[in-house]
């Protein structure tokens, strides 16, 4: 499992992340976090997209992360007497000692598990510091066949004037290999100030699944109740769902 980010993306993955994904997947996984009676564990939790709102909002909340450029980014925005709360590690060998009555997983860290061995270590280190009737909920991408096919080739997925005079443009490309179902994603960030631009690569690789695929990996795990849901809404799958939610019960 590795998916560094470097200082610049950090830097700027708010600004990213709050255009590209909120109006997907915050309301869904917020009201998870604050529904929650009990400690939550965000894995993956990034500069805090979730993590610092529930916090605020009084959640018993924990994160991890396996980025030190992203815990550090989070670190700024909550209190120092509470920065224990947020550690560097991953999902499958993370340690604690207490357990937590939800653990979530959101916005593709699961993907990040190009292995059937790390999958299945995930999940039962997750099963192992759940409350008995503790939930896990993660997402992933439904597969596009024509995107796995054909990838995409270079992008523009991002521009904004980040700070004055600043002008970030994120650029996607991805390559898939259908045989190991892993597919290998190239960022290009291009920094402009109006004088130069500046660009930096950073790749990435993530494992994707099918419908059955996931419901064959829960059911050889520990969980023994499990449901996927089709979108954020809480609707079933169906043929035009573009996200696979898992929620799994203890």
């Amino acid at each position: 499992m590795k998916s560094l980010y470097p200082d610049y993306f950090a830097k700027y993955y708010d600004k990213i992340y709050h255009s590209l994904r909120d109006n997907v997947d915050h309301t869904y996984f917020m009201n998870l976090i604050k529904d929650c009676d009990g400690k939550v564990l965000e894995v993956g939790t990034g500069t805090g997209r979730f993590f610092s709102e529930a916090l605020n909002a009084g959640s018993d909340i924990y994160g991890i992360d396996i980025s030190p450029a992203m815990i550090d980014v989070l670190k700024t925005k909550i209190p120092a007497d509470q920065q224990y709360r947020v550690s560097l590690q991953n999902l499958i060998d993370f340690k604690f000692d207490h357990k937590f009555n939800l653990i979530v997983a959101p916005f593709r860290t699961f993907m990040h598990l190009i292995t059937v061995k790390e999958q299945f270590a995930a999940l039962q280190n997750v099963w192992d510091y759940l409350e008995p009737g503790g939930s896990f909920v993660f997402d992933a991408f439904v597969p596009n066949l024509s995107i796995l096919q054909n990838g995409i080739d270079k992008v523009k997925d991002f521009e904004q004037e980040v700070e004055p005079g600043l002008t970030v443009r994120r650029i996607a490309s991805s390559k898939s290999n259908l045989i190991d179902q892993v597919t290998h994603v190239t960022f290009t960030f291009e920094f402009d100030n109006g004088k130069e631009t500046k660009s930096e690569t950073w790749e990435t690789d993530l494992r994707f699944f099918f419908r059955w695929e996931l419901d064959h990996l829960m059911a050889l795990s520990s969980f023994r109740m499990w449901n996927i849901l089709g979108d954020f809404n809480g609707n079933p799958l169906q043929s035009d769902s573009t996200d696979f939610i898992v929620c799994c019960e203890k």
